[in-house]
């Protein structure tokens, strides 16, 4: 056997279909042998390669052992002259295993061997070359240097940037997205270290690869895309940590006392930076917008009270300062909160969604003015001009923000290209239909369409299809379309705005990726209710305010229960974010559906429902609960299933 394909899988099915499509074109007359290893996934990747895959030899683990355990098994049981760590997220080019191959046999001292990496815009990704992280590149890397002055052979080290993207040359670490390894250097230098759960592996490796003797090249005249980041989020804090702890883990291996203090000194500081930005910047995109619509609302707020002082009572300091800076802000925290609720502050902007929610609040505060004594009462009318200007505000702030295309606010219109046959094209726009994505224009082109090389720009007509038609997305059918030529398009083509998706052949999905921190978007009939960020958010908020209630009154319902010791301690895992409420009841065995993942419930949809007859019964009952989810179900199950609330969550 000549090579050994390694595939680690966890939860990312479609990515890991798309990948074996390209991994089959590329292999075919190669001795090549194919390995997936499963982590415990459960989002029928299983099922997927069992029906589509059959030639691929699959290890399927009970639990999530990590990148580098997963690799070692089928590394133990791979015959290949050359073993192959492949990333899930990636297509490779139908000549990248006949090139790789070619040039290690014509260079034995080639222990490891990376490739020029694009992502799914067609840029390419740094990390396609890097240095070893010394406590000098760290420092560089970790205080922005390299990244000002990336041609520097002093400050540049981490991602090499002062070497071309397009030459051949011998390079410190390789990529563990793609790390083709010679299995003799492998056999020297030693299995993947299971220390590194997730990352650092591939820097210890490619280090050790050097020090049993061996060079690691960079060879760029073959490409693969890597859809970098389906999980884990970059600007994460959990992010930040694991990747500098495994720096630490690295250092404390490879480097003398000394340098590993420091460099530990600086992974520290780097995880304190690192997180402080993370958390700094995650809260400034959340609390931006709703702290200036706060301070919109209540300076016009304050303006029209003083104004309705003076017309209806003729005196502008009416009202007391209690009511200007307390009573006020109670309101407008209110107003917010309710359209939080509402969807107010979801992507994209619904108008009505922050109407309903205003209504909301309105209602609300009508409600406690009531109960309110009569010191506090100031004024209906008020609330009622108060409401009218949080419409108002809200919603012009919006369209002031949608008129400026500011980012995450500009209406967004789908003008499609699909380039590929005439019958794989219109399933892809048929799949699209189905799945309920809203599309202004759709043209289709054809592989013939793409010029001879001999004009120099093969990809004339597809640009200017692009152009004419302001397209903003274009889907490549693979059915029709050699990898090569995808990538080759993704360069020739590329603009700011355009976005690229591929379709795999005989998929329910198509996939594509904004940017290098996105897991990518998905296009795919299977789409859930229960996994929009509304009912995500609505779920969560449902849960907590069950604690709080339950809490309040445990003193009198841990009576009502069945288990009551088993009802504290739900309190206590499902605050925590462990556990909910409400979850999928428990199947005896997999079946055909598909369900998005959600935390373990503490109470089923099962509860609402007398008896049930079997376990393809049950499987439905989860389908249609994940599909038709709302907050009024889950409050349902709750009131039937009151008693079993200490139950042990499935």
């Amino acid at each position: 056997m000549k090579l050994s394909i390694i595939i680690v899988n966890y939860n990312v099915k479609h990515f890991l279909e798309q990948c074996l499509y390209s991994v089959r074109k590329a292999t075919k007359n190669l001795a090549i042998e194919v390995w997936v290893v499963d982590n415990n996934s459960v989002d029928g990747s299983l099922e997927m390669l069992k029906e589509k895959f059959p030639e691929v030899k699959l290890i399927e683990n009970k639990k999530n052992a990590g990148f580098s355990v997963a690799n070692n098994q089928a590394i133990r049981e791979a015959t290949g002259e050359y073993i192959l760590l492949l990333n899930p997220d990636t297509i490779v080019e139908e000549e990248t295993f006949a090139k790789t191959l070619a040039f290690m046999d014509e260079h034995p001292d080639a222990g490891g061997l990376g490739v020029k990496m694009i992502d799914g815009k067609g840029h390419f990704l740094p990390e396609s070359k890097r240095a070893l992280p010394t406590p000098e590149v760290a420092f560089y890397k970790i205080f922005g240097l390299s990244f000002l002055f990336p041609r520097s052979k002093k400050f540049g080290k981490y991602h090499l940037t002062y070497l071309s993207q397009d030459d051949i040359n011998q390079v410190d670490v390789l990529s563990g997205a793609f790390m083709m390894i010679r299995k003799a250097a492998l056999d020297k230098a030693g299995l993947l270290d299971e220390t590194f759960f997730m990352y650092g592996e591939d820097i210890d490796i490619s280090y050790r690869i050097l020090k049993a003797n061996y060079h690691n090249y960079y060879f760029p005249q073959t490409r693969i895309i890597h859809y970098k980041g389906e999980s884990t989020k970059k600007s994460s804090v959990n992010y930040v940590i694991v990747f500098y702890n495994a720096m630490r883990i690295f250092a404390q291996k490879h480097f003398s006392h000394k340098n590993a203090r420091l460099f530990s000194f600086l992974v520290n500081m780097a995880i304190f930076f690192r997180a402080s930005i993370a958390i700094l910047h995650r809260f400034i995109n959340k609390m931006i917008l709703p702290v200036t619509d706060f301070v919109i609302i209540y300076a016009g707020y304050y303006i029209l009270s003083l104004f309705y002082a003076n017309v209806k009572f003729s005196s502008e300091s009416y009202y007391s300062r209690i009511f200007l800076l307390c009573i006020l802000p109670s309101y407008i925290l209110i107003w917010l909160f309710c359209v939080f609720l509402s969807g107010g502050y979801d992507k994209p902007v619904k108008q009505w969604k922050i109407i309903r929610g205003t209504l909301w609040g309105c209602g609300f505060i009508l409600i406690m003015y009531a109960l309110l004594p009569d010191l506090y009462r100031f004024s209906r009318a008020l609330i009622l001009i108060g409401t009218v200007w949080v419409i108002v505000a809200l919603t012009g702030i919006r369209a002031l923000l949608m008129a400026f295309k500011v980012k995450g606010f500009a209406r967004y219109s789908r003008r499609l290209l699909i380039i590929g046959e005439e019958e794989e094209s219109k399933r892809v726009h048929d799949l699209l239909e189905k799945t309920g994505i809203k599309v202004e224009e759709v043209h289709f082109l054809s592989p013939e369409d793409a010029q001879p090389e001999k004009n120099g720009d093969r990809f004339n007509k597809w640009s200017e299809t692009v152009k004419i038609y302001h397209i903003n997305e274009v889907i490549f059918c693979a059915k029709s379309l050699p990898s090569q030529t995808i990538m080759d398009a993704m360069a020739a083509i590329s603009a700011r705005e355009l976005e690229f998706k591929i379709a795999p052949p005989e998929s329910w999905a198509i996939l594509g990726s904004n940017s290098i921190h996105t897991s990518g978007d998905l296009y795919m009939i299977d789409v859930h209710a229960i996994n929009l960020v509304a009912n995500v958010r609505n779920k969560r908020l449902l849960d907590v305010v069950l604690v709080l209630l339950l809490l309040a009154l445990s003193p009198l319902l841990c009576w009502t229960q069945r288990n009551p010791l088993g009802f504290f301690s739900n309190i206590f895992w499902v605050i925590i974010g462990e556990k909910s409420y409400i979850g999928y009841a428990r199947e005896e065995q997999r079946t055909s559906h598909q369900l998005p993942v959600i935390k373990k419930g503490v109470l089923t949809p099962l509860d609402a429902i007398p008896s049930v007859a079997d376990s393809s019964t049950i499987s439905d009952i989860n389908a249609i609960y994940a599909r038709n989810y709302n907050v009024a179900t889950d409050i349902r199950i709750v009131w039937k299933g009151f008693r079993n609330l200490g139950r042990t969550a499935h």
